[in-house]
């Protein structure tokens, strides 16, 4: 769970959207932060930390170091899930995935924990990015274990009710007629 703790999505997320709207969602973020400031004085040195901290970001986007290092952790950290959930040891002794699946199916053992409520959203990130592929389905383990995810009631009640199928084209199109409206609204 630490492990998976330690990694920032914020960075590897923002260098797949395209720049474009990058920029756009992050104008209108600060904006949004500047006109909060005017309204509530009193909380006017918690947005300006926001504000900086949005500001901070864009910069370190610009450094391909950042992007890259990110992108490391990532791999590093889908490495080692993929390695757990083809191995495990009971009593020293090793058995396969194959025999695994039959005695457990999640990352911690038998039953589902936290450990897969903390990666599910890191899988989820990466489907809705469309780099399945690139990351999950080259993994034959990991790939078993995101469709047995995917099955889960929970799953589908939470993420997979808004990021699956058509649904999260829907999602997407509400969030930019939302945001060109107010924009409209905005000018009158």
């Amino acid at each position: 769970m630490h492990k998976i703790q330690e990694w920032n999505p914020k960075f590897f997320t923002l260098s797949h959207v395209p720049e474009k709207y990058r920029q756009a969602v992050s104008k209108f973020f600060r904006r949004v932060l500047i006109a909060r400031m005017a309204e509530s004085p009193d909380l006017a040195s918690s947005y300006h930390r926001k504000l900086k901290e949005a500001y901070h970001t864009e910069e370190k986007l610009r450094d391909p170091e950042v992007v890259r290092r990110s992108k490391e952790h990532l791999i590093r950290l889908l490495d080692e899930i993929e390695d757990s959930l083809s191995k495990t040891y009971i009593a020293g002794e090793e058995f396969s995935m194959a025999d695994r699946l039959s005695k457990t199916a999640y990352i911690a053992g038998e039953e589902f924990s936290m450990a897969d409520v903390m990666f599910i959203p890191v899988l989820a990130r990466l489907a809705l990015l469309n780099l399945e592929d690139e990351y999950i389905n080259s993994r034959p383990n990991m790939a078993k274990y995101w469709s047995l995810v995917q099955q889960r009631p929970s799953y589908k009640k939470v993420i997979g009710r808004y990021f699956g199928g058509w649904r999260k084209y829907r999602t997407l199109a509400k969030t930019w007629c939302f945001i060109r409206l107010r924009n409209t609204l905005k000018k009158y």
